[in-house]
């Protein structure tokens, strides 16, 4: 399962959700502003920024196409 790290207003954020969208690609979101746990867990990863995607144990932060347009072929 993919997990988008997210919070309202976050260009990046949408960005990387249109992208899996368009890819058909199902995801989760986490709102980082109303789930804590999840902002503390991303924190302790290193990231101050949103978005933060996580599939299985890895995890990076920012839009990055390269790496969700893997994700139709993994």
């Amino acid at each position: 399962m993919i997990k988008i790290f997210s919070k309202p207003n976050c260009v990046q954020c949408s960005m990387t959700m249109r992208t899996l969208d368009r890819q058909g690609t199902e995801y989760e979101v986490i709102d980082v502003t109303q789930d804590t746990a999840a902002a503390t867990l991303i924190k302790s990863w290193g990231y101050r920024q949103v978005p933060v995607v996580q599939v299985g144990e890895e995890h990076w932060s920012g839009f990055r196409p390269d790496r969700l347009s893997a994700l139709t072929t993994a």
